[in-house]
């Protein structure tokens, strides 16, 4: 019998997506907990020494950081995710970090405090897509082609803010980027990304973002005043 599986995590880590996402394209049966991050169990405390999700917990032991937990679900659940090609894998490997070096990146784009600040953080992440533009598999429809690896599941989370995003503000992160709009369109598709959140994930980034004190919550502010406008009219 398999050993149980149980996902810790939290609705909008980002890097709890990336376990859920492998887990499914795995076909791997787990059990998923939510915690408060602002409230952390001792329990928590004692297994997750950094104090982040997501955890992953085999068995009797918990594993931390999302890069090792999704290595060992590619090591002992089939399908493979990663190249055969050592080199091919390591440069995925690599593009796995890209992924949470542009994750850091939209930390800082989301906690600008003025108009400067969120626009030299949209302009390094452009500056990244547009290196991402220049190395995706052109045949698609996935970063390596035709199969779907652990980059494709490190960047669809990434994709996942600026659906929110875009929503309420007007951005020019991908123009002119058919290949990253591509690839994150086949994304937006995939049933084990749709699935990863919940249906309620847009409105608790719009919540979280309200509180952040920052440009883009003022954009957000604005946006919805003039949905209050439009609906009262």
């Amino acid at each position: 019998m398999p050993t149980p599986l149980t996902l810790i995590s939290h609705a909008l880590c980002p890097y709890v997506q990336r376990a859920a996402i492998v887990l499914a394209e795995k076909e791997v049966p787990f059990e998923r907990l939510m915690i408060d991050l602002a409230d952390k169990p001792d329990w928590f405390k004692a297994a997750s020494p950094l104090g982040k999700v997501p955890l992953l917990k085999v068995g009797d032991e918990y594993l931390f950081e999302s890069a090792p937990i999704v290595e060992f679900l590619d090591e002992t659940r089939p399908p493979k995710l990663h190249p055969m090609d050592p080199v091919e894998r390591a440069r995925h490997r690599a593009y796995v970090e890209f992924a949470s070096q542009i994750l850091n990146g939209i930390g800082a784009f989301y906690s600008a405090k003025d108009d400067t600040g969120f626009a030299a953080a949209s302009e390094a992440l452009k500056t990244r897509f547009r290196h991402l533009e220049t190395v995706i598999d052109p045949s698609g429809p996935f970063f390596g082609g035709p199969s779907f690896s652990l980059v494709d599941a490190a960047f669809a989370p990434v994709f996942r803010y600026f659906d929110v995003f875009e929503s309420f503000v007007a951005l020019d992160v991908f123009d002119g980027l058919d290949r990253v709009t591509a690839w994150r369109d086949q994304l937006a598709k995939r049933g084990s990304v749709r699935n990863a959140v919940s249906a309620d994930y847009p409105d608790l980034l719009r919540a979280f973002l309200r509180k952040r004190n920052s440009w883009l919550s003022d954009l957000l502010a604005q946006h919805e005043r003039r949905e209050q406008l439009a609906t009262a009219c």
